[in-house]
């Protein structure tokens, strides 16, 4: 199994849909979405995060928050198809940003003390969610590794678990340390024997996260920085497809105005901003003669009609 991972401001569906159509991933993420703000006047200007208009795969929700009360509103909501399109829902025990770690969210409830709130949590999703498979993404600890949280995981029984192969405290400034996966992988076989452990942290496609999981006795790995590389990460060992090095301008730049193309069709009332957009640019607009100064030209614009522009110019 391979996933994309789930990216803030990045794996919208949009993006999602580009990725699929250059090489079909097994599974993909939303960004994560916090359930308080669902739960307040501020919804509106989240449930961009929750569009599944133009996904084709199985696709999860990964949603992240402090209130218990409101994971049972949300994950029901999701199960029920209030919030429509979803295959399962995913607690973020994952993200390292100060501000939800400051928050006492996220890979925050890896520290012992915060447990009780991490279990509150995962039970109210667990009743609202009903029959929908629930799982979760963290790390292997929050300033050093420790197992215990794993196995705390485990013991909810998560149709998935993944780790992404990193502390809180090392974020991605020390290499991925897979080999550390495997004492999650004996205590799954323990504790929650159905659970599939997944495996992530600078995996770049899907030929190296099949090697890795075959390594370390993983069921699948999910993939993340790597897709900024290669949008065509996903295919399969053997594909015909060439490098993406080796993509022509006109290839990479035709891709790039579907990006925008789709984005258009999709946000028609303008729920997600322009600028956001722009960090794409660098994955189309490389490796060929010219790249960087219209990566400039484009990242220069204000808006949708300036970037065809730009594009059109060349």
């Amino acid at each position: 199994m391979t996933i994309l991972a789930p990216m803030d401001d990045v794996t919208d569906t949009v993006f999602r849909r580009v990725v699929w159509d250059c090489a079909p991933y097994d599974m993909s993420m939303t960004e994560f979405v916090n359930v308080d703000g669902l739960c307040s006047p501020g919804r509106p200007r989240l449930m961009s995060k929750l569009r599944t208009d133009q996904d084709t795969g199985l696709v999860a929700a990964q949603i992240w928050g402090k209130k218990p009360e409101n994971f049972v509103t949300i994950a029901r909501e999701i199960a029920n198809g209030t919030i429509a399109g979803f295959d399962s829902i995913d607690i973020n025990f994952g993200c390292p940003a100060k501000a939800e770690v400051r928050a006492e969210c996220c890979s925050a409830m890896q520290q012992l003390h915060l447990r009780p709130q991490a279990q509150d949590i995962i039970e109210a999703t667990l009743q609202g969610a009903g029959d929908m498979p629930v799982s979760f993404k963290t790390r292997l600890g929050f300033d050093h590794i420790d197992y215990t949280w794993h196995a705390f995981l485990l013991q909810f029984q998560p149709s998935m678990l993944t780790v992404h192969v990193r502390t809180t405290k090392q974020m991605s400034k020390v290499p991925a340390q897979w080999d550390a996966v495997e004492e999650i992988v004996r205590l799954r076989d323990q504790i929650s024997p159905n659970t599939k452990i997944i495996m992530n942290g600078d995996i770049m496609n899907r030929q190296h996260g099949d090697e890795l999981a075959q390594t370390h006795g993983v069921d699948g790995t999910m993939i993340g920085r790597g897709v900024f590389q290669d949008p065509y990460c996903f295919a399969e060992s053997g594909s015909d497809m060439l490098p993406w090095a080796e993509v022509s301008r006109a290839d990479k730049l035709a891709l790039l105005r579907k990006h925008f193309d789709l984005f258009a069709q999709t946000y028609t009332d303008n729920e997600r901003p322009y600028a956001p957009l722009k960090k794409f640019v660098k994955i189309y607009v490389s490796g060929f003669d010219g790249a960087s100064e219209l990566r400039q030209r484009i990242m220069d614009t204000d808006n949708l009609t300036g970037g065809y522009a730009a594009i059109d110019a060349g």
